[in-house]
């Protein structure tokens, strides 16, 4: 076989794969659609809290939510923290909430918020939260994962992995 063909076939050869890759990558890390009642569950749940108490969901109902699922030992979630907070700052006048949803243990999560304090609240769900960042669409189980509600507890969007600024301020207006 000619060079040029031989190296148009190699090149013909790693699109298709690019592209099946990339296929299954969208695939794995698109949120799957939920059934109804879905959402409504949540809103029936209680967590414990670091500091001891207990947050019930539904008193979280009536305003703008944005739930993050997040790890001590998840680099890309410790990276994404600062700037939840400091999207919960600007807007929590506003109307806006933030809860973060640790799938963690208690002792590494109180260490890390000594360290790096969050105004919002967070809460724990250890390994259980993983269940439900699934039963919310997480599919493929990735940390971070985040689900925004809107003041009538529905579901308005759902991001696997890291959020950005600009997905902030597209949430922001969505609410």
């Amino acid at each position: 076989m000619p060079p040029s063909r031989r190296r148009t076939l190699y090149a013909l050869t790693a699109a298709v794969a690019g592209l099946a890759g990339a296929g299954l990558a969208w695939w794995r890390y698109t949120p799957a659609q939920l059934d109804d009642g879905v959402a409504q569950q949540l809103w029936g749940l209680e967590f414990d809290t670091p500091a001891g108490t207990r947050l019930a969901m539904q008193g979280l109902r009536g305003r703008p939510l944005l739930i993050n699922f997040w790890a001590t030992w998840c680099p890309p979630c410790v990276e994404e923290l600062p700037l939840l907070d400091a999207f919960y700052r600007e807007n929590q006048s506003k109307g806006w909430q933030v809860v973060g949803i640790a799938v963690d243990k208690l002792v590494p999560v109180q260490s890390f918020l000594v360290r790096q304090p969050l105004a919002f609240p967070v809460v724990l769900a250890g390994m259980d939260g993983l269940n439900l960042s699934k039963n919310l669409g997480n599919q493929a189980g990735g940390l971070p994962f985040s689900v925004l509600f809107g003041a009538d507890g529905s579901i308005l969007h759902r991001k696997i992995g890291k959020l950005s600024e600009q997905d902030l301020q597209l949430w922001r207006e969505l609410r």
